[in-house]
């Protein structure tokens, strides 16, 4: 199945100059959404993942469905404020700017291998900042699943040293 060409693109959005890849496409039909989870697993399904950590908030949608196919716990990563128990933050470099994230700091138990999973990767600043999250609660990530990659703004490099599974690549803009 071509992903790629299920991807919705929204010029200049949220800002000039952003090409947005609207992953909503892929969820809304029923066939494509189970390929979609079935090959985010794929990769992972004979490794023993203890939690998928799903990034606020598109990775919740994907998350959830790979944790359930894993048949492990599911961990968020959100927005600083957003959750209602004692947290841990990062605070790091968006494309766009400065932003905070947070998580539960009894989600994870030191030694537990970790399952990181959102829509897309672009500059690398949010799924670092998520992995420094999950390694200070003693998590150990046993590998990182995304829809997109967008290799030309350098975030999957930032990354490499984990292991990486990503369904659509878009080289350049």
């Amino acid at each position: 199945m071509n992903l790629k060409t299920r991807i919705r693109e929204i010029p200049d959005w949220p800002v000039k100059g952003v090409n947005f890849k609207d992953i909503t496409t892929l969820l809304q039909d029923r066939k494509t959404f189970k390929y979609l989870i079935d090959e985010m697993v794929k990769p992972f399904k004979t490794t023993k993942i203890n939690k998928v950590v799903a990034i606020d908030s598109r990775g919740f949608l994907l998350g959830s469905p790979i944790a359930y196919k894993l048949g492990c716990g599911i961990c968020l990563v959100r927005k600083q404020g957003k959750l209602p128990s004692k947290t841990i933050i990062e605070t790091y470099q968006k494309e766009y700017g400065p932003d905070t994230i947070a998580m539960h700091t009894d989600t994870i138990r030191t030694g537990e291998k970790i399952l990181m999973v959102d829509d897309l990767i672009a500059t690398g600043g949010t799924m670092k900042a998520a992995i420094r999250l999950v390694e200070k609660l003693g998590g150990k990530v046993a590998g990182i699943s995304f829809i997109i990659d967008l290799p030309f703004l350098g975030g999957s490099k930032k990354i490499k040293k984990y292991k990486l599974h990503w369904l659509v690549s878009y080289e350049s803009e």
